[in-house]
């Protein structure tokens, strides 16, 4: 018999929060103890509510307003004990997917996945496995494989270029915004592009949208 698992759901969507709140109600063994619509909220329950298993989405607006969890989801990571965290998510982005892994991500589930996936990584998470639900499979194995090359996560810096780039603004007007040179913020477009495994604009542009920026 499962014991009683502790979940925090964090997503911005409330028909997600929704979905999953009557899911983990049908299952005797999960307990939703909280639910948070950004990055903010996420932190303040996870300072004041313990918990097992967090189920969070990665494009969630954090303080400055941008879509970018993964921040946040390190910091948990990091610190000990931790819990286990289960990504749910739209992005079939395989190098972003293989960066979630590195980070110490445990599961990773597409939100078009069947309901049974959630629980099945809550389930495998807590029994100190890793999982991977149909779709996400699916996007590594259309990439070639598992071990994609590694992706590194973008610092706060690049993720604000990379933000601002994607929706319409050019490399001089991001400089005098941010009070860099131009050659800077080139250099920070650039690694971002290569940590997310992106080799042209228009991928970058397709990445944006994927991921709800465009």
């Amino acid at each position: 018999m499962n014991p009683n698992i502790r979940v925090i759901v964090a997503d911005d969507h409330a028909c997600v929060r929704f979905g999953v709140r009557q899911l983990l109600e049908a299952v005797p063994y999960l307990t939703l103890v909280g639910e948070a619509t950004d990055v903010q909220s996420l932190a303040e329950l996870l300072d004041t509510c313990c918990c097992d298993v967090v189920v969070s989405d990665i494009g969630m607006p954090d303080l400055d307003g941008l879509h970018n969890a993964t921040s946040m989801l390190r910091r948990v990571l990091r610190d000990m004990p931790r819990p286990q965290i289960v990504v749910l998510t739209m992005i079939c982005h395989p190098p972003t997917l293989s960066g979630l892994l590195q980070l110490g991500v445990a599961a990773i589930v597409d939100k078009r996945d069947t309901t049974d996936a959630l629980v099945d990584a809550i389930d495998a998470v807590v029994a100190g496995h890793q999982y991977l639900s149909a779709y996400v499979r699916g996007a590594f194995d259309e990439a070639g494989a598992l071990a994609y090359p590694r992706v590194g996560i973008l610092s706060a810096r690049e993720w604000h270029v990379f933000r601002l780039y994607v929706q319409g603004m050019p490399i001089q007007q991001i400089a005098a915004r941010l009070d860099r040179s131009a050659k800077t913020i080139s250099t920070q477009k650039r690694s971002a592009m290569r940590k997310l495994g992106l080799d042209s604009d228009a991928a970058l542009i397709k990445y944006a949208h994927q991921i709800g920026l465009t």
